[in-house]
Order: structure tokens, then C-alpha cells, then sequence
């Protein structure tokens, strides 16, 4: 048994996974058509003459592939407040901000609640794997994590990051609890407007709960940097704060105040500690260990353009290992890392059959067909082919075409994947994010 962490059942997990990927073509399938079903009556979908068909070779000849800038009418008359199933049967409860701009505008995506659930599976699912090559105790997490600015539609629908929308639902909550991964900082901290008064708060309670400290996590890899740089220039102060139990002047905000004065007391022992460990380090190397004797490794975003900023992760982290989050993108989760062992260089990423339906456009084909008629080049379009989750060859790169249940069908992610392995009999994919010039994805 590797579970040491009350409530979670990491080995029923991986069970379940495993169950999904050993026949994932079935999974697949049942996943389209639950999409197809739940949103069949949905006003886009009727337009395109399925009639309650839900089979992959149907959708596929009667939806076409899109991008962004198609479904952007539809998208746009939800946030402006059309309650009709424009493009789902069930309400579409906020509003997801892409990376990119769309005429100088962020894109809008639709969230709602299954998509809340596609992401605590791929919490669970991505911290049993953790949890077993690394088991923790129970414990907290410091957690970099910042809301985005919110703000509200014509419709009067909420928009903001996808990771905003994730931290508002309770649901977040309840699974941060089950995985042992509840953030030091308050709720006040999380989403507070100020950025930097909130890294020196989740700095300070990082502090005041040292020994419970389990694992350091953010987002992306390049966040934990800045944090740790930042803790170079602050500690002396955090340690005053600590040994006072008087939260510093530099914190402004009342109802941050007021929630981080909540877990102060004058604690000169733990400052003490905390400053004869911090002269003692050499240019700061190993200080995550040394600060938090307890913690496991640290985790975040680590692939593509985070790649720069590991060598200064890996000198915080001294010997702790660094693992690399899960792939996925403000419009769906895509895949979960299940060899948490491996260099964050070397990550690939395991694709979870239901959620989502994952279809693969192999990257030579551009949808254009080079013709001669009377001696003179013609264009003419054809639909790109595409390839399910099991047919995928590997070593090939194929742009990632995703069908959600947030209302996005056939949408063209604009990632392109290498395959990088199988597993499971020749029926799971995992993939590897290329990079693509323009192209960053954000959670």
C-alpha cells in the first residue's frame, strides 16, 4: 500500500485509469456519445444534421473542424446573455480566458461544471501516480497561486483564467482536501487584486506552517522562481513578522490583513530557526528543503518554455525532485503525467480517454490540394483527415483536435503533439507538446 494520505485511495485510482486506457477506443466512443446526448438539442449541433446520430464516423461527416473565430458568434451571444442551448444543453456557468487575443481581445471559452469535474480527475488521477512514487503525509502545500481579475459579461457571466474559474468552485476545495494538498494561505490570500501582497502572504504562511509543509507547487515552473527570488530580498522581514506576530506595513489590503493576522503569533523560536537557516544557506541553494524540512519535491509546469527556468528551480530545490504538472489548455485538459520519476525535460503525458474526445490531424495535412487545370495551379480546399486516440502512429506530430462538454466540437487546439509511447496493448496514447512558434498554452 502506498497511501498514506486519509480518505484518498491512490491504488483505486490508478486501478481506474488503468481500466480507461485498456480499452480506451470503448471509452471513446462512449465519451462522444455522452457529449452528442447531453448537448444533442443544443442549437449548433442542429444545424449540422446529426439527428441524434452519436457515432464517431457521423460527427465526423457532419461537424467540421474549427477554429476559434467559428464558434466566436456563439460564444459571444452566451456571454452577452442568451440563456438558450446555443451550444450545450446545460447552462454554460462562466466564462474562460484563452491565451491569444482575437482583434486585440481575449478569447472567450465556455466553462461550466463538467469541465470542473474533467479537471478533479485529473488532479486525482495525476497525484495518485505522485503519490506513489513520492508519498506524503498529511499535511498542506505551499501553493503559488494567484486569482486573475474578474469581470463580469453584458450577459452577466463571470470571465476570467480557466485556473480562477477551477479555484472559485467549491468542488476545488473538497479535492485539495482529499489529496492532502490544501494551500497554507487563506482564501483572502488566493484571490486577492494585489499580486505582490499576495506572494509575500503565501510566503509568510508557507513559513508558519513549515513542519506541515508536504510538497511546493504553482502553476508554472517560472512562478516558483520569481517566489524564491523574491523570498532573497524579503525574509529578513517575514522573519520579523514571525517573531513580532504583527503582519508587516507592506500588506495594505484589510481582508488580507485580517485572514493572514488570523494565523499570526509572536513565534520567536520559529523565527529564530527560520534566520539561522537562512544565513546559513550558500547563494540560497537547497533553501526549499532546509525551509521545509518535510516537503517531497516541488511541482509545476515545467515543459516547453519553462524549460529556461529550471536550473535556478533545481538550485532552490537542491535535492528534491521536480516534477512536471499536466498538459492541458484554457479550453481542456488534455493529458496527466504518470511517470512523475522522470526529468521534467523527459515528461510525456498520458492522454485520459473520457475526458474529452481526442481526435489527431496528422501534421502534413493543411486541408489544401494542389490541382493543374489548363496549365494554370488551382487551390481547392478539402477537409483535413483526421485519426482517433488509437490509431495514432508513433513518432508522428499531429495537431490536437478536441470535442468537450463545454460546448467545443472538433475545435482545433493549435497544439501539436508528438507520440511519443503506448501503453495498455497499442490503445492509449501518451504525448509529448511540441512547441510551436505562438502558441503558448495557458491553464
Amino acid at each position: 500500500m502506498f497511501d498514506t494520505v486519509e480518505g484518498f485511495s491512490g491504488e483505486r485510482v490508478i486501478e481506474e485509469f488503468e481500466a480507461l486506457t485498456k480499452d480506451a477506443k470503448r471509452v471513446q466512443r462512449e465519451t462522444l456519445q455522452r457529449i452528442l446526448r447531453d448537448n444533442g438539442e443544443a442549437e449548433y449541433l442542429q444545424k449540422l444534421g446529426l439527428e441524434g446520430r452519436t457515432d464517431p464516423l457521423s460527427f465526423k461527416s457532419c461537424v467540421p473542424l474549427v477554429a476559434h473565430q467559428d464558434l466566436e458568434p456563439y460564444i459571444q451571444r452566451i456571454a452577452d446573455g442568451d440563456a438558450s442551448q446555443v451550444l450545450t444543453g446545460r447552462p454554460i456557468t462562466s466564462i474562460s480566458l484563452s491565451s491569444g487575443t482575437t482583434e486585440g481581445k481575449p478569447k472567450f471559452v465556455p466553462f461550466n461544471e463538467e469541465l470542473v469535474q474533467c479537471t478533479m480527475q485529473t488532479y486525482r488521477t495525476s497525484f495518485a501516480f505522485r503519490n506513489r512514487a513520492f508519498p506524503i503525509g498529511n499535511g498542506k502545500a505551499l501553493q503559488f497561486i494567484y486569482s486573475s481579475k474578474q469581470f463580469n459579461t453584458k450577459g452577466g457571466l463571470i470571465a476570467t483564467t480557466a485556473t480562477t474559474n477551477v479555484y472559485r468552485s467549491q468542488q476545488f476545495k473538497r479535492t485539495m482536501e482529499d489529496i492532502q494538498s490544501q494551500c497554507c494561505s487563506p482564501d483572502e490570500v488566493i484571490f486577492s487584486p494585489d499580486y505582490k501582497q499576495s506572494l509575500y502572504c503565501h510566503l509568510l504562511c508557507g513559513l508558519i506552517y513549515s513542519e506541515e509543509v508536504q510538497f511546493v507547487f504553482s502553476t508554472f515552473a517560472n512562478s516558483i522562481v520569481h517566489a524564491f527570488r523574491t523570498f532573497e530580498l524579503v525574509w529578513e522581514e517575514l522573519c520579523n513578522d514571525i517573531r513580532e506576530g504583527v503582519l508587516s506595513s507592506r500588506i495594505t489590503i484589510p481582508s488580507i490583513r485580517a485572514a493572514v493576522s488570523r494565523l499570526l503569533f509572536p513565534n520567536p523560536q520559529l523565527a529564530d530557526t527560520i534566520y539561522n537557516k537562512c544565513v546559513g544557506l550558500s547563494s540560497w541553494y537547497g533553501v526549499i528543503p532546509e525551509l521545509w524540512p518535510n516537503s517531497k519535491y516541488v511541482y509545476g509546469i515545467m515543459t516547453g518554455s519553462m524549460e529556461p527556468y529550471l536550473s535556478k528551480l533545481r538550485h532552490y530545490a537542491g535535492n528534491l525532485p521536480l516534477i512536471s504538472a499536466d498538459y492541458g489548455a484554457s479550453e481542456n485538459w488534455i493529458g496527466v503525467n504518470v511517470d512523475p520519476e522522470e526529468q521534467p525535460e523527459s515528461a510525456i503525458f498520458t492522454v485520459l480517454p473520457n475526458i474529452g474526445y481526442f481526435e489527431f490531424m496528422p501534421l502534413n495535412e493543411d486541408g489544401y490540394k494542389i490541382g493543374v487545370e489548363n496549365s494554370a495551379s488551382i487551390m481547392e480546399f478539402t477537409e483535413p483527415e483526421t485519426v482517433g486516440l488509437t490509431e495514432v502512429s508513433l513518432g508522428k506530430e499531429y495537431e490536437i483536435i478536441i470535442t468537450n462538454f463545454a460546448g467545443l466540437y472538433r475545435y482545433r487546439l493549435g497544439d501539436v503533439v508528438k507520440i511519443a509511447g503506448f501503453l495498455q496493448s497499442n490503445t492509449k496514447a501518451a504525448v509529448c507538446p511540441q512547441e510551436k512558434p505562438h502558441s503558448h498554452r495557458q491553464h
